[in-house]
């Protein structure tokens, strides 16, 4: 397909068609749905790092740790396990709705130790919604996946996880390698991951499994301005995880309504334009007008116009990372957030006087301090 084009009608004006039908929300695996087995000591706890990243917790399947437009989630996982695991060595078909695998066959040769999760899509889920608006949408949802299989990892001490988020294929558009305890398997340029330490046990910033069990998209709206220090560090989170082809900054409205973005150093907040962003930003945004009285909002801007295939892959691939990482950072600091995918016309740079077609919104999570509720409550 031409993603340049289909990324083109997404930000296009056009609206989509009626809803079509979703179809099934598991891919149709052959054989039985199989349990996938308590860890024994030094295996990795496929169980649990799945119960924490991707499995439905809901009967209907739409409540999952991962976020997703419309709850339709889009995304299909394969699981390439190695040796030191709670399940046998081999290719599986994951069903996250009833928390099993379908084996698939043996392993590929070479196979190194732990779980590979190779993620891939069905884009009619996403498309009886959205319709022509769901290229982006699949590839950020796709971005959140990934990042909720990293933070389930850290969270369990597993190695340190390797990502492929560059872009290079359509199928499997990213994968995520999950090392046991203390293991790394590669450290080539091509694999992606987040500066630092490695950690052989959860760290200090480590989410725990219950917070990543409680992480949910709050509800609109979502009033209240961020104070300067957690602001700083979901900007911080955000920049850190997106890697170099997007750029970071915040809209916030009074006293001093503009956008913020980190200061070089990293240590502070920085004004990177005046004047009020918001109600703009709910235009673009599919007209969530709700958007316009959000106590802050999180854009990662970049992708122009003219970008090739891997390009756009890549930017909608760590935007969903990303913002999935800033997301569990806003609940740390005690703030809600709402992750905000679709944008439409939302050429940022060229409303701010640079050349138009060259820094568009790719993502953007939406930020308060209070629940509508508790805004009303005495």
């Amino acid at each position: 397909m031409d993603l340049a084009a289909a990324l083109g009608h997404a930000r296009s004006t056009r609206r989509p068609d009626p809803d079509t039908p979703a179809g099934p929300a598991v891919p149709a695996w052959p054989g039985w749905p199989l349990p996938i087995p308590e860890a024994r000591p030094a295996e990795l706890d496929l169980q649990a790092l799945l119960r924490l990243s991707l499995a439905a917790s809901d009967g209907s399947g739409r409540l999952r740790p991962a976020p997703s437009a419309g709850a339709l989630h889009p995304v299909d996982t394969e699981l390439v396990v190695g040796a030191s695991c709670s399940l046998p060595p081999g290719r599986y078909g994951y069903d996250p709705l009833r928390h099993r695998v379908h084996r698939l066959g043996r392993q590929p040769e070479g196979t190194p130790p732990g779980m590979t999760a190779e993620l891939s899509v069905t884009a009619r889920r996403t498309a009886s919604h959205y319709g022509h608006r769901a290229w982006p949408l699949l590839l950020l949802d796709t971005g959140h996946a990934a990042a909720a299989l990293f933070l389930a990892a850290r969270a369990l001490g597993a190695g340190e996880p390797e990502l492929r988020l560059d872009g290079g294929a359509e199928r499997p558009l990213a994968v995520v390698h999950l090392p046991p305890s203390g293991l790394v398997h590669r450290t080539d340029a091509s694999v992606y991951r987040l500066d630092g330490p490695l950690h052989s046990q959860p760290s200090a910033s480590a989410h725990t499994p219950e917070e990543l069990l409680a992480r949910r998209s709050t509800p609109p709206p979502l009033p209240g301005t961020p104070d300067a220090y957690a602001l700083r560090a979901v900007l911080t989170n955000a920049a850190h995880a997106g890697g170099s082809d997007l750029r970071w900054c915040a809209a916030v409205g009074p006293p001093r309504p503009g956008l913020m973005e980190l200061a070089p150093d990293g240590t502070a907040l920085r004004r990177y334009a005046a004047g009020e962003a918001r109600p703009t930003l709910a235009a673009w945004a599919a007209g969530q007008t709700w958007i316009a009285d959000a106590g802050a909002v999180l854009l990662a801007r970049g992708c122009p116009a003219d970008a090739d295939t891997p390009h756009i892959r890549r930017t909608h691939l760590r935007a969903g990372f990303a913002v999935h990482l800033a997301h569990v950072t806003a609940r740390r600091h005690g703030l809600t957030a709402r992750p905000v995918g679709s944008w439409q016309q939302a050429d940022l740079g060229a409303a701010l006087g640079a050349t138009p077609g060259q820094d568009w919104i790719v993502h953007g999570l939406a930020l308060g301090t209070l629940h509508a509720e508790e805004e009303n409550t005495p």
